[in-house]
């Protein structure tokens, strides 16, 4: 009886051009034995598994005709098109990598007929005590550390970025239609909180006390409470984008792809304002924030240990733009106004920050304290 035929697989070699021994993928095809060489030698075996994969990868999808079967397709090589072909697409093509990265991990021996809801439940539990962790800046080398993921991000990284990826499979006829159900954590409650105004002030303090960021984590902790604009828009902000004379900030850069987190063109307060003056005069770089003439890549380190000095720990970069919309509200700005100047929607601003404004439910309490109300009653 025939031997089965086993699939390709990576094995160890001798180079027949050295003496080195390097790793190679072996298959049998039409009787005939084939080789393809990793160009990785022996010592190498994680990016040999890396080559092996993405060979596996490009063979699955090169040998489709059509749209392929639920247990056909595999839930890593749906994620890799999505990510090459609607990573232009996307606000920010490093948050949807950074999302991808913890699926490929878990999912990557999965096809789309064993993502069951068991199977994406499972994803949540492992999600909560693990995260990826680069090792280089171009997070070429990553590995999974114990540290866990919020609900909210889990969320996000299936209901943001799994499903969609599914859609696009059965849009580019890849994968045969049907109804893939990829369950997601119950959203987290809103979390109602803000820092005083001598909190903020003990914050600004604090920035300016490490010798290495005390000019640009100043400088992005005064945007971020001044105009209540996210971490992203603030670290990709250029001085073109900034009218310093007729003091305006427009947070939309050129050609970015406008997403439900709209951004706004929005006039400056004079502090921040006198602020910008400064920074721009010193300034070597495009960015506005900068370090040694280089671009800001984040600033989380730098801000988390200021605000424990400042004796507010819980409070984060996200804080900020929170504490500027409930400051607003508190001083009786109409909703229409912080809405745009946050770039929320209406009904999402008046969620958030209408309990905070003076005039809050003012009509309704009026009513109910009338001692007589219509029809005599």
């Amino acid at each position: 009886m025939p031997r089965p035929n086993a699939g390709p697989r990576l094995v160890l070699a001798r180079d027949k051009r050295a003496t080195r021994a390097i790793w190679i993928i072996r298959w049998t095809e039409g009787g005939r034995k084939l080789e393809k060489s990793t160009g990785c030698d022996a010592a190498d075996i994680r990016e040999a598994r890396t080559f092996f994969e993405a060979w596996l990868s490009e063979r699955r999808r090169a040998s489709r005709t059509g749209p392929g079967d639920p247990d056909q397709v595999q839930v890593a090589d749906i994620l890799i098109d999505y990510a090459g072909e609607h990573g232009g697409e996307v606000a920010s093509p490093a948050t949807l990598a950074g999302a991808i990265e913890p699926l490929l991990a878990f999912f990557k021996d999965d096809t789309i007929a064993t993502l069951t809801t068991e199977r994406v439940k499972e994803y949540w539990g492992w999600r909560r005590r693990h995260s990826i962790h680069a090792l280089d800046r171009e997070r070429t080398e990553v590995e999974i550390v114990d540290r866990g993921a919020s609900d909210g991000t889990i969320i996000r990284e299936l209901g943001g970025t799994l499903r969609p990826a599914i859609r696009h499979a059965i849009e580019q006829r890849r994968l045969v239609p049907g109804t893939y159900y990829v369950p997601v954590p119950q959203a987290p409650p809103g979390r109602d909180y803000w820092i005083t105004r001598p909190e903020a002030a003990r914050l600004l303090w604090e920035t300016r006390r490490d010798k290495r960021a005390r000019l640009h984590l100043p400088l992005y902790s005064l945007i971020a409470l001044y105009t209540g604009a996210r971490r992203g828009a603030i670290l990709e902000l250029t001085w073109k984008q900034v009218d310093l004379v007729r003091g305006r900030i427009d947070f939309n850069p050129p050609g970015r792809v406008h997403t439900k987190k709209r951004r706004s063109v929005i006039p400056v307060p004079r502090s921040l304002l006198a602020a910008l003056r400064r920074a721009q005069q010193r300034a070597t770089c495009d960015h506005v924030i900068a370090y040694q003439g280089e671009p800001v890549a984040s600033v989380k380190t730098g801000f988390n240990s200021a605000a424990e000095r400042a004796g507010i720990p819980d409070c984060t970069s996200h804080t900020l733009r929170h504490t500027a919309g409930t400051w607003m509200a508190q001083r009786g700005v109409p909703m229409h106004q912080i809405a745009g100047y946050l770039g929320h929607s209406v009904a999402r601003t008046t969620e958030l920050y209408a309990h905070h404004h003076p005039d809050y439910m003012r009509e309704a309490k009026a009513a109910l304290e009338r001692r007589r109300f219509e029809g005599g009653r």
